[in-house]
């Protein structure tokens, strides 16, 4: 570098997030060019870095730093951070002495997916569409060994959702295997499904749009990026050159993708048919609690009784319902 000698002895360091726009000339032999890539970290490093927080602020025994690390996949450091001093001033706000591990359960789900919505009006008929939507992606996720584990279940809204069904897997995931693909297709059109078994196909609604987008997107990948369609082949194409391939190849293509899709659609209509009591159980319980765990749900599907106070979260969402 310009201004420095070679027996200095001064190390310079710089960092940056976005290395594609630098100039090439600070990247040349002599100046930075040796570079260090730090990653997002893993479950691992994620679980180590919300236990240095953590020291900061008093821990219920309840807390698990592995299930918020599981919980947290592409969070950075300073996301970990800001979660930890989220759920400190949750249960500050409640005047507690301690965090409590449904204080993490409601900073993460507000650092991800925003407040809680506690001025909406949802009609009862709407209230309970979208428990049974929830119900068909918990039953199917369940009854599918490739699913990920369930963490929770929800219908209180939150930034643009209605509710959800959160998964957390074991461990962090390097690859996908076209089985674990296929086994979200089907959890993702498990609400849809639930919606027209339930209310019929006139009465479906918008509310699996994302759904619906998650499972397009994931079939075209299948079928363009990663050589997953026997019709295509082991071909590589890309959205780019979608426009410049054959009428033919891409016709192709398209009905792979809605073959694929439609019979998730299918399979999820399966799985709720056979357990259609679990269905109508865990809507029920999702009507009465709003929050379940993975654990309730396991309960509810072998045919227990729950009896409890409310789901993860101890602050039931006081909210307007109107009657039909």
């Amino acid at each position: 570098m310009d201004g420095f000698e070679s027996n200095e002895g001064v190390v310079i360091i710089a960092a940056t997030n976005r290395p594609d726009v630098l100039d090439p000339a600070l990247l040349r032999p002599g100046r930075f060019d040796r570079q260090v890539t730090i990653s997002i970290p893993d479950i691992n490093g994620r679980e180590k870095i919300i236990a240095v927080h953590a020291k900061k602020v008093p821990l219920a025994p309840d807390v698990d730093l592995r299930v918020i690390a599981r919980g947290t996949p592409g969070f950075s450091g300073a996301d970990l951070a800001n979660l930890v001093n989220e759920a400190a001033l949750i249960a500050a706000r409640l005047d507690k002495k301690i965090v409590t591990m449904c204080d993490f359960e409601y900073a993460r789900d507000k650092v991800m997916m925003g407040a809680e919505r506690k001025s909406m009006v949802m009609r009862e008929e709407e209230r309970r569409l979208t428990a049974y939507h929830e119900a068909g992606h918990a039953v199917v996720a369940f009854h599918n060994p490739a699913s990920d584990p369930i963490h929770k279940a929800t219908i209180i809204p939150r930034g643009r959702s209605l509710g959800l069904v959160m998964r957390l897997p074991e461990t962090d995931r390097v690859s996908h295997t076209r089985e674990k693909m296929l086994a979200d297709l089907t959890v993702a059109m498990g609400g849809r499904a639930a919606e027209e078994l339930i209310f019929g196909y006139n009465k479906v609604t918008s509310g699996a749009s994302s759904d619906i987008k998650q499972a397009t997107d994931l079939a075209k990948s299948m079928v363009m990026k990663w050589g997953m369609s026997d019709s295509v082949g082991p071909l590589y194409h890309s959205d780019e050159a979608h426009e410049r391939i054959s009428t033919n190849l891409a016709n192709l293509i398209d009905d792979e993708v809605k073959s694929i899709v439609s019979t998730a659609l299918a399979e999820a209509k399966d799985v709720l048919t056979k357990h259609s009591d679990a269905l109508h159980a865990i809507a029920a319980n999702l009507l009465e609690f709003e929050t379940l765990t993975g654990d309730d749900i396991a309960d509810i599907i072998a045919g227990k009784k729950l009896e409890k106070d409310g789901g993860i979260s101890t602050r039931p969402l006081k909210r307007s319902v109107v009657p039909n």
